[in-house]
């Protein structure tokens, strides 16, 4: 019987095989409730070929799990992750392009709660071109001092409208409420979400972050002679793999633990020493000695799957500055820190 020695050598499914035998047939059991039939025949199937696992194999998976558990407070939600995810439901184009909207207009539960947190200079300009009925239920809906603000900025003939009829509005129907939130729904918040949306700019920087190096290079040469100003702005947006040695030792830690430890390994294989180092250094000296031995049994490994790790955590470091758990320094000097 073949013993399994060597964790780096285990599938998906026989890691998982291995971690639900080590549980136990009470715990096993209770996992296998939650899984549809095609995953609990390949889980059994792997199970019934395992042979024997070497118990370092055990210890391992066990620790790897470990890790991966207490990094769970480090989940990234994004608007763009979230779009991916709603896509991946098998929802429409339509409907997921409707629930982004709402996503990326002000904030708030309600349609009222949402006009609140909207500048009254946006909300009054939108406003003066509405029937004054309209624009005094929505006054009577949202809170009195915005109210005021916006209707100190309507012209004067047209705010004294507004109040005439906020005057002898008595209890708006609920038909009228739904007709007025269906307006402001169509005509104002789509169009505010849609000029709430990135710079073109820093979008085409998004995109050339997603670039392999060759195309990259190419665009952004072909950019410089068409448009040079245009290219200088968007390499300064711009964040490559290389970039992460700006990271802070506490900002390098939160990344190690938020990302896939499975291509940590592959990432690095390509990076310079100076950031392998800085990674190995803000690690524990047990798992640098692991992921030093992973890189070096792995051989020779494609540019493309190392672009596509090191791209992976450059998306990981950008979704956790965007949740506020990590600075990343553009070298501009307003993000200088004091110390």
């Amino acid at each position: 019987m073949r013993v399994r020695e060597d964790y780096r050598t285990l599938s998906g499914p026989e890691k998982a095989a291995i971690f639900m035998l080590a549980l136990g047939e009470d715990y096993t059991a209770k996992i296998f409730s939650y899984m549809d039939d095609e995953e609990i025949l390949e889980i059994s199937q792997t199970m019934a070929n395992l042979g024997k696992v070497d118990a370092n194999v055990v210890e391992r998976l066990f620790v790897d799990f470990a890790e991966q558990m207490s990094s769970a407070n480090a989940l990234i939600g994004t608007q763009e992750s979230t779009e991916r995810l709603l896509a991946k439901a098998g929802m429409s184009a339509e409907k997921i392009e409707s629930i982004m909207e709402e996503i990326r207009g002000p904030a708030g539960r309600t349609m009222w709660e949402k006009l609140t947190n909207v500048n009254e200079d946006i909300l009054a300009n939108f406003l003066q071109k509405e029937y004054p009925q309209t624009v005094a239920v929505v006054m009577s809906k949202i809170s009195t001092d915005h109210a005021a603000r916006v209707l100190s900025l309507l012209p004067d003939n047209f705010a004294l409208e507004v109040i005439h009829r906020m005057l002898r509005m008595e209890a708006v129907q609920r038909e009228v409420l739904d007709d007025v939130e269906r307006t402001l729904r169509t005509e104002f918040m789509s169009n505010l979400a849609r000029t709430a949306r990135q710079d073109s700019h820093e979008v085409m920087a998004n995109i050339f972050n997603n670039f392999d190096r060759s195309a990259e290079q190419n665009f952004m040469e072909m950019l410089e002679k068409t448009v040079p100003e245009s290219a200088e702005k968007i390499r300064s947006l711009m964040f490559t793999f290389e970039d992460l040695q700006k990271l802070d030792p506490s900002a390098i830690q939160t990344l190690i633990r938020a990302c896939d430890k499975e291509k940590m390994p592959v990432a690095l294989k390509g990076a310079t020493e100076s950031l392998s180092d800085l990674f190995f250094a803000n690690m524990s000296e047990r798992a640098a000695k692991i992921m030093k031995e992973d890189m070096a049994a792995m051989g020779p490994v494609r540019l493309k799957d190392v672009e596509e790790a090191q791209q992976y955590i450059v998306s990981v470091a950008k979704d956790l500055e965007a949740r506020g758990e990590i600075n990343i320094a553009t070298g501009l000097e307003e993000d200088e820190l004091i110390y």
